[in-house]
């Protein structure tokens, strides 16, 4: 009696059991998710030089952004951001509500 079916049957049953654990569906990589933040303590002041300008760019200055692990804000410095034609820049900044501080990232608006 020959094994080779029995060979075979296993072959294809491994190949299907790796192809399946391989298979990502193309919809998953491309849900978007947004976070906000909303924490108790104000961010402290700070005060950022403005660098000299650059042709073609926007200087996007920094902000504080907090760190849960840590419970403290922690200074993210500014940088430089190719200019939108059409659009201007709104930086990143915390914003008060009520007794709550709301962080609002930078962004392009028209």
């Amino acid at each position: 009696m020959t094994r080779t079916p029995l060979k075979l049957a296993l072959l294809a049953g491994l190949g299907l059991t790796f192809a399946g654990a391989m298979y990502a569906p193309p919809a998953a990589a491309r849900t978007q998710v947004a976070v906000g933040i909303n924490i108790g303590v104000a961010p402290p002041p700070r005060f950022e030089r403005l660098p000299p300008a650059r042709r073609g760019y926007v200087w996007a200055p920094g902000y504080w952004r907090w760190d849960g692990y840590a419970h403290r804000h922690v200074w993210v410095g500014g940088t430089w951001v190719r200019v939108h034609p059409g659009r201007h820049y709104r930086p990143a900044r915390w914003v008060q509500h009520g007794r709550q501080w709301r962080f609002q990232p930078g962004y392009w608006g028209r």
